[in-house]
């Protein structure tokens, strides 16, 4: 299981398609995590400021269409199948948007 970090508002967008984020055009990929940890850690230092959920994907290598390369973090070289994200888990954040844990979202 690996994770990506992301506004709720941005998973959202396009339900019925791949998930194609803009720094997929950007840097050629979809930067991950290896454990929850980490997720929390880019949450905090990307997402302080987002307005809304902020949300760690759960992604199943296994039934990712795309290709993940580990550099040393896992990295997604396309587009996210939805059938591959497992579950999510929610971004608890403090009023000033720090991040202080992850919880099921249901």
């Amino acid at each position: 299981m690996i994770f990506h970090v992301v506004p709720l508002d941005d998973w959202l967008l396009a339900p019925d398609r791949p998930y194609s984020p803009r720094v997929l055009a950007e840097d050629g990929f979809i930067p991950c995590t290896a454990d929850e940890q980490h997720a929390l850690a880019v949450a905090d230092t990307r997402f302080r400021a987002a307005v809304g959920p902020v949300m760690a994907l759960m992604i199943d290598e296994q039934r990712l269409d795309a290709r993940v390369r580990w550099e040393p973090a896992p990295l997604i070289y396309g587009r996210v199948n939805r059938s591959a994200v497992a579950g999510m888990l929610e971004v608890r954040r403090d009023a000033e948007g720090r991040a202080l844990a992850l919880a099921l979202w249901s």
